[in-house]
Protein backbone atom coordinates (compact mmCIF):
# COMPACT_ATOMS: atom_id res chain seq x y z
CA UNK A 1 0.00 0.00 0.00
CA UNK A 2 1.44 3.29 -0.83
CA UNK A 3 0.51 6.78 -0.07
CA UNK A 4 1.09 8.66 -3.43
CA UNK A 5 -2.36 9.04 -4.44
CA UNK A 6 -3.54 12.38 -4.26
CA UNK A 7 -5.56 13.60 -1.31
CA UNK A 8 -8.25 16.11 -0.55
CA UNK A 9 -5.93 18.22 1.58
CA UNK A 10 -8.97 18.73 4.36
CA UNK A 11 -10.09 15.63 6.07
CA UNK A 12 -7.48 13.92 7.50
CA UNK A 13 -7.45 9.80 9.13
CA UNK A 14 -7.47 11.33 12.63
CA UNK A 15 -10.35 13.35 12.71
CA UNK A 16 -12.39 10.14 12.33
CA UNK A 17 -12.26 8.73 15.59
CA UNK A 18 -10.74 5.94 14.64
CA UNK A 19 -9.08 3.27 17.27
CA UNK A 20 -5.87 4.32 18.28
CA UNK A 21 -4.51 0.91 16.69
CA UNK A 22 -5.72 1.45 13.39
CA UNK A 23 -4.88 4.86 13.18
CA UNK A 24 -1.02 4.26 14.16
CA UNK A 25 -0.87 1.58 11.49
CA UNK A 26 -2.52 3.96 8.95
CA UNK A 27 0.80 6.75 10.33
CA UNK A 28 2.95 3.96 9.64
CA UNK A 29 2.09 3.47 6.17
CA UNK A 30 2.41 6.95 5.06
CA UNK A 31 -1.11 8.04 5.26
CA UNK A 32 -2.38 11.21 6.89
CA UNK A 33 -5.10 12.65 4.43
CA UNK A 34 -7.79 11.22 3.02
CA UNK A 35 -8.56 10.57 -0.73
CA UNK A 36 -11.45 12.07 -2.51
CA UNK A 37 -12.96 8.28 -2.57
CA UNK A 38 -11.98 7.65 1.44
CA UNK A 39 -13.28 11.35 2.43
CA UNK A 40 -16.45 10.91 0.66
CA UNK A 41 -17.21 7.32 1.85
CA UNK A 42 -15.50 6.55 5.35
CA UNK A 43 -17.95 9.48 6.83
CA UNK A 44 -21.06 6.84 5.26
CA UNK A 45 -19.32 3.68 5.83
CA UNK A 46 -17.89 4.19 9.90
CA UNK A 47 -21.65 4.74 10.26
CA UNK A 48 -22.59 1.20 9.33
CA UNK A 49 -24.43 2.02 6.46
CA UNK A 50 -24.30 0.53 2.90
CA UNK A 51 -22.64 2.06 0.33
CA UNK A 52 -21.80 1.69 -3.63
CA UNK A 53 -18.86 3.58 -4.63
CA UNK A 54 -17.67 4.47 -8.30
CA UNK A 55 -13.82 5.00 -8.13
CA UNK A 56 -10.90 4.15 -10.62
CA UNK A 57 -8.33 1.56 -9.77
CA UNK A 58 -5.94 3.38 -7.52
CA UNK A 59 -7.77 6.03 -6.16
CA UNK A 60 -7.85 4.73 -2.47
CA UNK A 61 -10.71 2.82 -2.71
CA UNK A 62 -8.75 -0.76 -1.19
CA UNK A 63 -8.13 0.86 2.08
CA UNK A 64 -11.61 2.74 2.37
CA UNK A 65 -13.09 -0.87 2.55
CA UNK A 66 -10.35 -2.24 4.89
CA UNK A 67 -10.37 1.04 7.20
CA UNK A 68 -13.82 0.67 7.97
CA UNK A 69 -14.30 -3.00 8.37
CA UNK A 70 -11.20 -2.81 10.88
CA UNK A 71 -12.87 -0.44 12.84
CA UNK A 72 -16.39 -1.93 13.02
CA UNK A 73 -14.02 -5.30 14.45
CA UNK A 74 -12.36 -3.18 16.68
CA UNK A 75 -16.00 -1.37 17.58
CA UNK A 76 -17.95 -4.94 18.38
CA UNK A 77 -15.32 -7.39 19.52
CA UNK A 78 -16.59 -11.02 20.03
CA UNK A 79 -14.75 -12.91 22.43
CA UNK A 80 -12.79 -15.96 21.04
CA UNK A 81 -14.79 -18.33 23.72
CA UNK A 82 -17.76 -17.15 21.56
CA UNK A 83 -16.52 -18.01 17.82
CA UNK A 84 -15.60 -20.93 15.70
CA UNK A 85 -13.33 -21.43 13.61
CA UNK A 86 -14.20 -21.32 9.53
CA UNK A 87 -16.66 -18.03 10.39
CA UNK A 88 -15.09 -14.84 8.65
CA UNK A 89 -16.90 -11.49 10.07
CA UNK A 90 -15.78 -10.05 6.88
CA UNK A 91 -15.69 -10.84 3.70
CA UNK A 92 -14.27 -9.52 0.60
CA UNK A 93 -14.38 -10.77 -2.97
CA UNK A 94 -12.34 -10.00 -5.61
CA UNK A 95 -12.32 -11.04 -9.12
CA UNK A 96 -8.52 -12.11 -9.71
CA UNK A 97 -6.04 -13.34 -7.69
CA UNK A 98 -4.16 -10.59 -7.80
CA UNK A 99 -6.25 -8.04 -6.42
CA UNK A 100 -7.33 -10.39 -3.86
CA UNK A 101 -3.73 -10.79 -2.95
CA UNK A 102 -3.05 -6.65 -2.99
CA UNK A 103 -6.53 -6.41 -0.41
CA UNK A 104 -4.89 -8.84 1.73
CA UNK A 105 -1.80 -7.28 1.89
CA UNK A 106 -2.83 -4.44 2.43
CA UNK A 107 -5.46 -5.78 5.21
CA UNK A 108 -2.50 -7.43 7.03
CA UNK A 109 -0.53 -3.91 7.51
CA UNK A 110 -3.54 -1.95 8.82
CA UNK A 111 -3.92 -4.87 11.33
CA UNK A 112 -0.56 -4.96 12.62
CA UNK A 113 -1.47 -3.55 15.53
CA UNK A 114 -5.00 -4.63 16.18
CA UNK A 115 -4.40 -9.21 16.26
CA UNK A 116 -6.90 -9.55 13.93
CA UNK A 117 -6.26 -12.63 11.51
CA UNK A 118 -6.57 -11.97 7.67
CA UNK A 119 -6.98 -15.08 5.54
CA UNK A 120 -6.52 -15.41 1.72
CA UNK A 121 -8.42 -18.54 -0.63
CA UNK A 122 -7.81 -18.09 -4.41
CA UNK A 123 -7.02 -20.22 -6.88
CA UNK A 124 -3.71 -21.39 -8.27
CA UNK A 125 -2.30 -21.63 -4.56
CA UNK A 126 -1.79 -24.23 -1.71
CA UNK A 127 -5.24 -25.80 -1.52
CA UNK A 128 -4.80 -27.53 1.44
CA UNK A 129 -2.68 -24.93 3.19
CA UNK A 130 -5.89 -22.60 2.84
CA UNK A 131 -8.44 -25.15 4.11
CA UNK A 132 -6.21 -25.82 7.14
CA UNK A 133 -6.44 -21.95 7.69
CA UNK A 134 -10.40 -22.14 7.19
CA UNK A 135 -10.43 -25.06 9.65
CA UNK A 136 -8.54 -24.30 12.49
CA UNK A 137 -8.20 -20.71 12.41
CA UNK A 138 -10.56 -18.08 13.92
CA UNK A 139 -10.37 -15.79 10.60
CA UNK A 140 -11.69 -12.19 11.13
CA UNK A 141 -11.32 -11.01 7.29
CA UNK A 142 -11.62 -13.60 4.89
CA UNK A 143 -10.25 -12.20 1.20
CA UNK A 144 -11.25 -14.38 -1.50
CA UNK A 145 -12.05 -15.03 -5.45
CA UNK A 146 -15.18 -16.80 -6.19
CA UNK A 147 -13.96 -19.93 -7.75
CA UNK A 148 -11.99 -21.32 -5.08
CA UNK A 149 -14.55 -19.80 -2.41
CA UNK A 150 -17.28 -21.57 -4.15
CA UNK A 151 -15.24 -25.04 -3.31
CA UNK A 152 -14.66 -23.99 0.30
CA UNK A 153 -18.58 -23.44 0.70
CA UNK A 154 -19.48 -26.82 -1.28
CA UNK A 155 -16.92 -28.66 1.28
CA UNK A 156 -18.58 -26.91 3.94
CA UNK A 157 -14.46 -25.34 5.23
CA UNK A 158 -15.96 -21.78 5.54
CA UNK A 159 -19.44 -20.31 6.74
CA UNK A 160 -20.69 -17.33 6.01
CA UNK A 161 -23.55 -16.63 8.28
CA UNK A 162 -21.70 -14.90 10.78
CA UNK A 163 -20.59 -12.09 8.13
CA UNK A 164 -21.27 -8.51 9.77
CA UNK A 165 -19.32 -6.96 6.58
CA UNK A 166 -19.90 -7.75 2.72
CA UNK A 167 -17.57 -6.29 0.29
CA UNK A 168 -17.61 -7.16 -3.23
CA UNK A 169 -14.44 -5.35 -4.94
CA UNK A 170 -14.81 -4.39 -9.15
CA UNK A 171 -18.33 -5.77 -9.64
CA UNK A 172 -17.68 -4.30 -13.04
CA UNK A 173 -14.96 -6.98 -13.46
CA UNK A 174 -16.63 -9.68 -11.93
CA UNK A 175 -19.52 -9.37 -14.67
CA UNK A 176 -16.51 -9.23 -17.50
CA UNK A 177 -15.24 -12.45 -16.35
CA UNK A 178 -18.34 -14.35 -15.74
CA UNK A 179 -18.36 -14.91 -12.22
CA UNK A 180 -21.55 -13.11 -11.25
CA UNK A 181 -23.70 -16.78 -11.22
CA UNK A 182 -20.76 -17.44 -8.74
CA UNK A 183 -21.07 -14.24 -6.48
CA UNK A 184 -24.98 -14.86 -6.44
CA UNK A 185 -24.66 -18.18 -4.66
CA UNK A 186 -21.93 -16.78 -2.49
CA UNK A 187 -24.01 -14.41 -1.38
CA UNK A 188 -27.23 -16.71 -0.54
CA UNK A 189 -24.61 -18.59 2.06
CA UNK A 190 -24.15 -14.94 3.92
CA UNK A 191 -25.61 -13.34 6.59
CA UNK A 192 -28.72 -11.70 5.18
CA UNK A 193 -28.61 -7.55 4.05
CA UNK A 194 -30.91 -6.30 6.79
CA UNK A 195 -28.10 -7.80 9.37
CA UNK A 196 -25.08 -7.02 7.44
CA UNK A 197 -23.19 -4.06 6.16
CA UNK A 198 -22.18 -4.28 2.10
CA UNK A 199 -19.81 -2.50 0.01
CA UNK A 200 -19.95 -2.70 -3.11
CA UNK A 201 -17.09 -1.12 -5.48
CA UNK A 202 -17.02 -0.73 -9.08
CA UNK A 203 -14.50 0.91 -11.83
CA UNK A 204 -17.85 1.37 -14.10
CA UNK A 205 -21.61 1.33 -13.49
CA UNK A 206 -23.64 -0.23 -16.63
CA UNK A 207 -27.23 -1.16 -15.56
CA UNK A 208 -26.37 -4.82 -14.86
CA UNK A 209 -24.21 -3.73 -12.15
CA UNK A 210 -26.97 -1.31 -11.14
CA UNK A 211 -29.39 -3.97 -10.50
CA UNK A 212 -27.49 -6.48 -8.91
CA UNK A 213 -26.46 -3.11 -6.62
CA UNK A 214 -29.51 -2.55 -5.73
CA UNK A 215 -30.28 -6.40 -5.18
CA UNK A 216 -27.46 -6.93 -2.36
CA UNK A 217 -27.04 -3.93 -0.68
CA UNK A 218 -30.17 -2.09 1.54
CA UNK A 219 -30.30 1.79 1.72
CA UNK A 220 -26.85 2.33 -0.13
CA UNK A 221 -25.47 5.66 -0.26
CA UNK A 222 -23.87 6.46 -3.95
CA UNK A 223 -20.71 7.54 -4.00
CA UNK A 224 -19.33 8.72 -7.39
CA UNK A 225 -15.64 9.80 -7.91
CA UNK A 226 -14.80 10.87 -11.25
CA UNK A 227 -10.79 11.18 -12.37
CA UNK A 228 -9.50 13.97 -12.80
CA UNK A 229 -8.01 12.48 -15.85
CA UNK A 230 -8.67 8.99 -17.23
CA UNK A 231 -5.30 8.91 -18.10
CA UNK A 232 -2.01 9.99 -16.39
CA UNK A 233 -1.10 13.30 -16.81
CA UNK A 234 2.27 12.38 -15.97
CA UNK A 235 2.61 9.51 -18.73
CA UNK A 236 3.52 10.65 -22.46
CA UNK A 237 1.88 8.65 -24.80
CA UNK A 238 3.35 7.99 -28.44
CA UNK A 239 1.72 5.06 -31.05
CA UNK A 240 4.42 3.99 -33.59
CA UNK A 241 2.56 2.73 -36.46
CA UNK A 242 4.10 -0.04 -37.67
CA UNK A 243 3.76 -3.48 -39.82
CA UNK A 244 2.88 -6.69 -38.06
CA UNK A 245 6.63 -8.08 -38.55
CA UNK A 246 8.36 -4.90 -37.63
CA UNK A 247 6.67 -4.61 -34.29
CA UNK A 248 9.28 -6.94 -32.70
CA UNK A 249 12.78 -5.15 -33.72
CA UNK A 250 11.12 -1.84 -32.60
CA UNK A 251 10.39 -2.80 -29.28
CA UNK A 252 14.41 -4.56 -28.66
CA UNK A 253 15.88 -1.34 -30.13
CA UNK A 254 13.73 0.56 -27.90
CA UNK A 255 14.49 -1.43 -24.91
CA UNK A 256 18.15 -1.07 -25.30
CA UNK A 257 17.64 2.58 -24.71
CA UNK A 258 19.81 3.62 -21.40
CA UNK A 259 16.34 5.33 -19.75
CA UNK A 260 14.39 2.35 -20.23
CA UNK A 261 15.25 0.67 -16.77
CA UNK A 262 12.28 -0.96 -15.85
CA UNK A 263 8.88 -1.78 -18.48
CA UNK A 264 5.86 -3.82 -19.07
CA UNK A 265 5.16 -4.91 -22.23
CA UNK A 266 1.26 -5.88 -22.73
CA UNK A 267 -0.35 -8.29 -25.31
CA UNK A 268 -3.87 -9.30 -25.62
CA UNK A 269 -3.40 -12.67 -25.25
CA UNK A 270 -1.92 -15.51 -23.27
CA UNK A 271 -0.26 -17.32 -26.42
CA UNK A 272 1.40 -14.00 -28.23
CA UNK A 273 2.70 -13.01 -24.30
CA UNK A 274 4.34 -16.36 -24.48
CA UNK A 275 5.76 -15.85 -27.84
CA UNK A 276 6.92 -12.60 -26.92
CA UNK A 277 8.89 -13.80 -24.06
CA UNK A 278 10.50 -16.14 -25.96
CA UNK A 279 11.58 -13.49 -28.38
CA UNK A 280 12.79 -10.91 -26.31
CA UNK A 281 14.89 -13.60 -24.32
CA UNK A 282 16.08 -14.92 -27.80
CA UNK A 283 17.59 -11.37 -28.42
CA UNK A 284 19.05 -11.48 -24.65
CA UNK A 285 16.63 -9.18 -22.55
CA UNK A 286 15.91 -9.78 -19.09
CA UNK A 287 12.62 -10.65 -19.62
CA UNK A 288 9.89 -12.86 -17.64
CA UNK A 289 6.28 -13.86 -18.01
CA UNK A 290 2.93 -12.62 -15.92
CA UNK A 291 -0.20 -14.25 -17.09
CA UNK A 292 -3.10 -16.35 -15.34
CA UNK A 293 -1.10 -19.71 -16.23
CA UNK A 294 1.83 -19.06 -14.34
CA UNK A 295 1.39 -20.52 -10.80
CA UNK A 296 1.13 -17.92 -8.35
CA UNK A 297 4.51 -18.82 -6.14
CA UNK A 298 6.02 -18.30 -9.20
CA UNK A 299 4.43 -15.04 -10.27
CA UNK A 300 5.32 -13.12 -6.73
CA UNK A 301 9.17 -14.25 -7.10
CA UNK A 302 9.07 -12.65 -10.47
CA UNK A 303 7.37 -9.77 -8.96
CA UNK A 304 10.05 -9.48 -6.32
CA UNK A 305 12.74 -10.04 -9.03
CA UNK A 306 11.45 -7.05 -11.32
CA UNK A 307 11.00 -4.66 -7.85
CA UNK A 308 14.78 -5.73 -7.46
CA UNK A 309 15.55 -5.00 -10.93
CA UNK A 310 17.18 -8.42 -11.88
CA UNK A 311 14.13 -8.37 -14.58
CA UNK A 312 14.19 -5.35 -16.65
CA UNK A 313 11.17 -6.37 -18.48
CA UNK A 314 7.61 -8.20 -17.81
CA UNK A 315 5.43 -9.47 -20.61
CA UNK A 316 2.06 -9.61 -19.34
CA UNK A 317 -1.73 -10.05 -19.92
CA UNK A 318 -4.34 -7.27 -18.28
CA UNK A 319 -5.56 -9.46 -15.75
CA UNK A 320 -2.00 -10.14 -14.89
CA UNK A 321 -1.31 -6.85 -15.08
CA UNK A 322 -3.35 -5.09 -12.66
CA UNK A 323 -2.24 -6.45 -9.93
CA UNK A 324 1.45 -5.18 -10.88
CA UNK A 325 1.83 -2.39 -8.39
CA UNK A 326 5.71 -1.98 -8.60
CA UNK A 327 6.75 1.65 -8.24
CA UNK A 328 9.73 2.84 -10.75
CA UNK A 329 8.15 1.15 -14.21
CA UNK A 330 9.41 3.91 -16.41
CA UNK A 331 8.30 2.25 -19.68
CA UNK A 332 4.92 0.67 -20.76
CA UNK A 333 4.61 -0.82 -24.27
CA UNK A 334 1.22 -1.92 -25.78
CA UNK A 335 2.75 -5.10 -27.98
CA UNK A 336 -0.92 -4.72 -29.06
CA UNK A 337 -4.12 -2.18 -28.50
CA UNK A 338 -6.10 -3.60 -25.99
CA UNK A 339 -10.09 -4.28 -27.54
CA UNK A 340 -11.24 -2.12 -24.52
CA UNK A 341 -10.13 1.50 -23.98
CA UNK A 342 -10.64 0.84 -20.03
CA UNK A 343 -7.45 -1.48 -20.31
CA UNK A 344 -5.50 1.03 -21.85
CA UNK A 345 -6.08 3.07 -19.08
CA UNK A 346 -5.04 0.58 -16.42
CA UNK A 347 -2.16 -0.62 -18.21
CA UNK A 348 -0.59 2.75 -19.18
CA UNK A 349 -1.51 3.60 -15.23
CA UNK A 350 1.48 1.02 -14.36
CA UNK A 351 4.10 3.98 -15.42
CA UNK A 352 4.21 7.76 -14.35
CA UNK A 353 3.45 6.42 -10.25
CA UNK A 354 4.23 8.40 -6.95
CA UNK A 355 5.47 11.31 -8.64
CA UNK A 356 7.55 10.29 -11.45
CA UNK A 357 7.51 10.74 -15.22
CA UNK A 358 6.53 7.95 -17.43
CA UNK A 359 6.64 6.82 -20.98
CA UNK A 360 3.88 4.91 -22.62
CA UNK A 361 4.79 3.25 -26.48
CA UNK A 362 1.97 1.62 -28.21
CA UNK A 363 2.54 -0.11 -31.53
CA UNK A 364 -0.66 -0.29 -33.99
CA UNK A 365 -0.43 -2.31 -37.04
CA UNK A 366 -2.71 -3.17 -39.59
CA UNK A 367 -4.78 -5.50 -36.99
CA UNK A 368 -5.20 -2.81 -34.16
CA UNK A 369 -4.86 0.45 -35.54
CA UNK A 370 -9.00 0.38 -35.39
CA UNK A 371 -9.22 0.12 -31.77
CA UNK A 372 -7.32 4.13 -31.80
CA UNK A 373 -10.81 5.50 -32.25
CA UNK A 374 -12.15 4.12 -29.31
CA UNK A 375 -9.36 4.77 -26.92
CA UNK A 376 -8.99 8.03 -27.91
CA UNK A 377 -12.77 9.11 -27.30
CA UNK A 378 -12.52 7.60 -23.94
CA UNK A 379 -9.87 9.31 -22.77
CA UNK A 380 -10.44 12.52 -24.21
CA UNK A 381 -7.44 13.26 -26.11
CA UNK A 382 -5.64 12.75 -29.41
CA UNK A 383 -2.83 9.93 -29.15
CA UNK A 384 0.19 11.33 -30.89
CA UNK A 385 1.22 8.76 -33.90
CA UNK A 386 4.33 8.80 -35.56
CA UNK A 387 6.99 6.08 -37.43
CA UNK A 388 9.86 4.40 -36.03
CA UNK A 389 13.17 6.55 -36.72
CA UNK A 390 15.57 4.33 -38.50
CA UNK A 391 17.62 3.60 -35.32
CA UNK A 392 14.61 1.66 -33.92
CA UNK A 393 14.18 -0.20 -36.95
CA UNK A 394 17.90 -1.77 -37.21
CA UNK A 395 17.83 -5.30 -37.73
CA UNK A 396 18.65 -7.23 -34.76
CA UNK A 397 21.24 -9.17 -32.79
CA UNK A 398 19.88 -12.61 -33.93
CA UNK A 399 17.01 -14.12 -36.14
CA UNK A 400 14.18 -13.77 -35.05
CA UNK A 401 12.11 -17.31 -33.93
CA UNK A 402 9.78 -19.20 -36.91
CA UNK A 403 6.91 -20.79 -35.71
CA UNK A 404 4.71 -23.10 -37.51
CA UNK A 405 1.09 -22.51 -36.68
CA UNK A 406 -1.25 -25.37 -36.47
CA UNK A 407 -5.07 -25.23 -36.49
CA UNK A 408 -6.49 -24.83 -32.79
CA UNK A 409 -7.72 -27.94 -31.72
CA UNK A 410 -11.64 -27.91 -31.78
CA UNK A 411 -12.98 -26.89 -28.45
CA UNK A 412 -10.46 -24.56 -26.81
CA UNK A 413 -7.39 -25.25 -24.66
CA UNK A 414 -9.90 -27.52 -22.29
CA UNK A 415 -10.33 -30.19 -24.93
CA UNK A 416 -13.76 -31.15 -26.32
CA UNK A 417 -16.38 -29.28 -25.46
CA UNK A 418 -13.62 -27.35 -23.08
CA UNK A 419 -15.18 -24.42 -21.18
CA UNK A 420 -13.40 -21.59 -22.80
CA UNK A 421 -16.23 -19.41 -22.54
CA UNK A 422 -15.77 -18.12 -18.95
CA UNK A 423 -13.04 -18.75 -16.30
CA UNK A 424 -14.13 -21.50 -13.89
CA UNK A 425 -11.70 -19.64 -11.05
CA UNK A 426 -8.61 -17.77 -10.91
Amino acid sequence: MTSDVKHTGDLRFQDLNLDKRLLDAITAIGFEYCTPIQAETLPWTLACEDLIGQAQTGTGKTAAFLITAIQSLLETPVADSERFASEPRVLALAPTRELAMQIAKDAEQLCRHTGHNVVTVVGGMNYDKQRDQLQNEVVDILVATPGRLIDFLGSQDVFLDQLDILILDEADRMLDMGFIPDVKRIIRKCTAKDDRQTLLFSATFNQDVLNLASMWTKNAEFVEIEPEQKTAERVEQTVYLVGEDEKLPVLVNYLQRPEVEKAIVFANRRDQCRDLEEDLRNQGVKVSLMSGEIAQNKRLKTLDQFKKGNIQVLVATDVAGRGIHVNGVTHVFNYNLPDNAEDYVHRIGRTGRAGKHGVSVSFAGEDDSFALPAIETYISQKLKTAVPDEALMTPMANPPITRKRGRRPQGGRGGPGGRNQRPRRN
